[in-house]
């Protein structure tokens, strides 16, 4: 005797082996033997044998129609061999029933199941509903189809065209549109991105990166609302001075500007920052707008700047006119020591905005050692330059970065090229000259002096503190140990980050004797300052993303020429004539410094990726090679610090690739210290036995940073009331 039977939600046969009252032993058409309830019996048969029986009775289904059943069927719950004896008018032959419950089992909208091989009609209205579903469905997936054939082909379906943006950045895979793309993409095996490209749907690689970062930080576009001028100050003071600013041809922004006057005693020096906080205050509709952008956006060819270029025009310390600016002069002794400082709010008459191109082939090194030419300026030039020097050596720091290459990024969008828009230049310029040393010098005087100030005064204010090697925005008049200061205030760039305008707002109300913005303990000063780091971190990893990009651009510009490279740290390595650092997987183990050839085998510009092989080795250029932590250090910010902030006297590290597994199911390699690459990043870590670091969760590294962090709290390190800190190795932003 065969019998059918149900098993996991499919129908099987057999051949009865024993027969219990409860169970039975079965035989299956395979061989396998098992054990089976006697309820999970559907029908017992004789012939055709068991393997023949679903054979026959599918093909037999297949000859019955759903739709005539269901209107056959009776409306109450019935087995299927009784439906099939009623259906057939006889009795059912065992082929016969099981077709049945295969055609019935097949159509669930039309029989809704209720027990093994009983069913019950579906009501007309649900199932009426559900076939409208069922259409709808159809017609859903022959569109996303349609829409995948003709992104297939080259063609952006007009579906697709509004919500590019949103397909591109933060896909709802909800929506047709999306299934549709991300079945093009599987099949394609290209990414979104390559075929909106292809369709002709992005002008550009550019037009995706950049806009990419207006969907995330400028959703409402880069416009500015409509807002009042403010009005010009009428009461202030003419300084009795000719003041000249220094800056890149590019700068529009002109925050700064410096002032000699000779006295009995030597010289009145004056540094004069221009002063928005003048014309608007806080809570204005100009203060919105600066509190929600926190910063000029800076990158290759653009920028996205804080205020409206209209206000910046406004403020920024062109020649030829009388700017309102909050002053800081020095007195300075003939032998270059400052002896006293004063600050106003006043007008101040500019009569020059000097330029790097123009200044720096008559004021370096070189003319300064041997006399040099002539030229307007220079004897003011040369005294300022004295007084950095001066300065400098005051803080017992050594200038910053002087072994270093600053790249300047220049995009003709006048020209076009096989890659879009635009074609770049990238130019070498020395760090460390004398112009990059007086303007430095100046810049930190005002802002430890003023911040200094204002904490003598008691007003609350924004600085930037280093202690312990870290980095961080703090209320606390901290030192900063990496500039050599007792507290540091950024003050000196207020049209161009907000952290610059709360001081300004804050140094006006000291100078002027009135209440301060931001009273002690505001909530408005920490939030205003942990939303800036946030903000201004993110806006610097997408300047950093976008000199990258622009670098692949002068790569293919020249057509993958061969270049030569630094070895850096295993296969790191960077480009010496540009500055790109990537990996070259080919590399012999060298030491750090070595020249290398390489062969630039491919670019990507939606990944930002490029591909080379190593060549040769090549002889050491002229004079030393810059140390190893310089190199690395030149994409971080100028006043950041090793992220240890001590010496390590050696280590291994492990790298685990899934580190919130558990420990059993982890999967990573040993990598003995110091040589530890750039790019390795461990998710979380734990010292053990002294001499290796080991990954642990990201959760047990949390808590041994919440223990560290409470022990510098409790032994006044760390004031958790008024300091935010974010990570040396990942920043992240979020619009608030």
């Amino acid at each position: 005797m065969n019998l059918l039977f149900e098993e996991d939600g499919a129908f099987k046969t057999g051949t009865i082996l024993t027969d219990n009252d409860a169970s039975l032993q079965v035989e299956t058409p395979h061989g396998k033997r098992l054990k089976l309830k006697s309820n999970h019996v559907l029908m017992r048969f004789a012939q055709p044998s068991a393997g023949d029986l679903l054979l026959r009775a599918e093909a037999e289904a297949e000859g019955l129609d759903t739709e005539f059943l269901w209107e056959v069927c009776g409306d109450d719950e019935f087995a299927f061999i009784d439906f099939a004896r009623e259906y057939f008018g006889h009795e059912p032959s065992p082929v016969e029933s099981a077709a049945v419950l295969l055609r019935l089992h097949a159509a669930p909208i039309y029989f809704h199941r209720k027990g093994r091989g009983r069913f019950r009609k579906a009501p007309a209205e649900i199932l009426q509903a559900a076939l409208a579903g069922l259409e709808k469905k159809k017609q859903q997936a022959a569109a996303i189809e349609r829409m995948r054939d003709e992104l297939l082909a080259g063609t952006l379906p007009e579906e697709l065209r509004p919500l590019l943006r949103q397909l591109l950045y933060k896909p709802d895979r909800n929506r047709l549109e999306t299934k549709a793309l991300e079945a093009a993409c599987a099949e394609s095996g290209k990414s979104a991105a390559h075929l909106f490209l292809d369709c002709g749907a992005l002008g550009s690689t550019h037009e995706l990166h950049f806009d990419r970062f207006l969907f995330e930080y400028f959703p409402a576009g880069t416009g500015f609302p409509p807002v009042e001028p403010p009005a010009e100050p009428t009461d202030l003071p003419l300084a009795a001075v000719r003041a000249f600013s220094i800056d890149d041809a590019a700068t529009t922004e002109i925050d700064d500007a410096f002032s000699i006057t000779p006295t009995d005693a030597g010289w009145r020096i004056g540094i004069h920052i221009a002063a928005p906080g003048i014309g608007f205050g806080r809570d204005s509709a100009l203060d919105a707008i600066a509190r929600e952008r926190l910063s000029t956006v800076y990158m290759p060819g653009n920028k996205i700047t804080m205020l409206p270029e209209d206000i910046v025009a406004r403020f920024t310390l062109g020649e030829g006119r009388d700017c309102p600016a909050l002053s800081l002069y020095l007195d300075v002794s003939r032998d270059l020591i400052v002896t006293g400082h004063s600050s106003r709010v006043e007008r101040v008459p500019v009569v020059a905005n000097l330029r790097h191109h123009d200044i720096e082939p008559v004021f370096n090194e070189t003319t300064l050692a041997e006399g040099g030419p002539d030229f307007p300026w220079k004897a003011e030039l040369t005294l300022l330059w004295e007084l950095a020097t001066v300065l400098e050596a005051g803080r017992g720091k050594p200038a910053a970065n002087q072994n270093q290459v600053d790249f300047n990024f220049s995009v003709d969008w006048s020209q076009t090229t096989a890659d879009g828009p635009g074609r770049i230049e990238i130019g070498r310029r020395s760090r460390g000259s004398p112009l990059d040393k007086l303007v430095a010098e100046l810049m930190i005087a005002a802002n430890s002096t003023w911040g200094k100030a204002l904490a003598e005064a008691g007003i609350p204010a924004l600085y930037r503190a280093q202690t312990g090697g870290k980095v961080r925005m703090t209320t606390a008049a901290a030192p900063h140990e990496g500039l050599g200061v007792d507290c540091y205030a950024w003050s000196s760039s207020p049209l161009r980050r907000y952290v610059d305008l709360v001081n300004q707002w804050q140094l006006i109300a000291w100078v002027k004797g009135e209440a301060p913005a931001f009273p002690p303990k505001s909530p408005d000063l920490i939030a205003a300052m942990r939303d800036f780091e946030l903000t201004y971190a993110a806006y610097a990893e997408f300047q950093r993303g976008m000199e990258r990009y622009w670098c692949l651009r002068w790569l293919r510009q020249a057509g993958h020429p061969q270049m030569s490279a630094r070895v850096l740290r295993e296969s790191l390595v960077r480009l010496e004539e540009i500055p790109l650092i990537f990996k070259v997987p080919s590399m012999p183990t060298l030491p750090t410094g070595t020249r290398v050839q390489l062969a630039i085998d491919s670019t990507d510009l939606i990944d930002v990726d490029v591909r080379a092989t190593y060549l040769e080795t090549l002889a050491p250029g002229s004079g030393e090679p810059a140390p190893l932590d310089d190199e690395l250090d030149a994409a971080l910010p100028t006043d950041a610090a090793p992220p240890l902030g001590f010496e390590s006297a050696g280590y291994a590290l492990a790298l685990i690739a899934n580190p919130d597994d558990p420990p059993a199911a982890w999967h990573g390699r040993i990598v003995p210290g110091p040589d530890l690459p750039f790019d390795a990043v461990p998710g979380a870590a734990l010292v053990r036995d002294g001499d290796a670091v080991t990954v642990a969760s990201n959760d047990e590294a949390a808590r041994l940073n919440d223990r560290i962090r409470d022990e510098r709290t409790r032994a006044g390190i760390v004031d958790d009331t008024t300091t935010t800190t974010g990570s040396d190795i990942h920043s992240s932003a979020k619009r608030r």
